[in-house]
């Protein structure tokens, strides 16, 4: 299949190279030109200049962008996706909001279909082709992207209507970066007590408390500085503020994502923004100095 894939971050790097190693004709494009030239030297897939270009030479385009800003300047740019001709299905696999998502599809070209399909998973899990797709779309038109949706995750679940992925992975992630939250109290907690890190960490990982995450981010909270960040603070407030949002507009009371946004907050404001979101721990050190 002729896959375009625009966003090349952590995860968008990891998935168009899982596209190419399927078989598919992969273009990619990125606002940064390097990325996509590295890329490309590496995978031998072509590069797009702009997105319309991108559209142009794909049938379907996957985007992995950071935000409905930058997901609204791709799609809509007077460069952007929807002014090529080519593609008729765009997929958008990041964390946006479903607002957006829906003004995505009322803006798409006639004939088109805009699908919301975020992922849940780190950058292994990304590497790894392990990823989880949340997809706002039926099982019949899902049936197509198949062979797209399985070069890049380990399963699929159709949630029916489009923007309905965005709302699951707001929902996901709201519980993610609140267990994130928690994890940096219990282990502040039991460092007071005089507990060490590592025991602390190595009790929660064996108890009724575990999460898939935990272990695989334990490098990560155990010495956040010593490994390469795979998710900011500033990326999880932003992820909170949308969730927050969405929650006022649906009247549904988030008490507990209250707090964790007010954290998230404060610890971006202390200069945490750009650290991976383990360095909530540290932030908890410091809050507790």
């Amino acid at each position: 299949m002729r896959v375009g894939f625009a966003g090349l971050g952590r995860m968008g790097t990891h998935m168009a190279a899982n596209l190419v190693a399927a078989g598919h004709e992969v273009t990619v494009w990125n606002r940064t030109l390097g990325k996509a030239q590295a890329l490309a030297d590496r995978k031998g897939c072509a590069i797009a200049q702009t997105p319309a270009e991108l559209a142009n030479v794909s049938e379907i385009v996957l985007t992995m962008l950071a935000d409905d800003r930058s997901s609204e300047t791709v799609h809509l740019g007077a460069d952007g996706l929807f002014a090529g001709q080519g593609a008729h299905v765009f997929v958008e696999m990041g964390t946006m909001s479903p607002d957006h998502i829906h003004a995505l599809a009322k803006a798409c070209p006639k004939g088109c279909t805009v699908i919301d399909a975020p992922v849940s998973g780190a950058t292994q899990a990304a590497a790894d082709a392990q990823l989880l797709i949340m997809a706002g779309c039926s099982q019949d038109t899902a049936a197509w992207l198949k062979p797209v949706f399985e070069a890049l995750g380990r399963k699929t679940i159709c949630l029916g209507q489009t923007g309905a992925g965005a709302v699951m992975k707001l929902a996901v992630n709201s519980l993610i970066h609140g267990l994130n939250q928690t994890l940096a109290e219990a282990l502040t907690l039991s460092e007071a007590a005089g507990i060490a890190p590592e025991a602390a960490f190595e009790v929660i990982e064996n108890s009724a408390a575990a999460a898939p995450m935990l272990s695989y981010r334990k490098p990560l909270y155990l010495n956040e500085a010593g490994h390469d960040v795979t998710f900011t603070v500033a990326l999880a407030r932003k992820d909170m503020e949308v969730t927050s949002a969405l929650a006022d507009a649906l009247g549904t009371a988030m008490p507990q994502g209250a707090v964790t946004l007010d954290t998230l907050l404060r610890a971006e404001d202390a200069g945490f923004g750009a650290r991976d979101m383990a360095a909530m721990v540290n932030f908890m050190r410091k809050e507790n100095e």
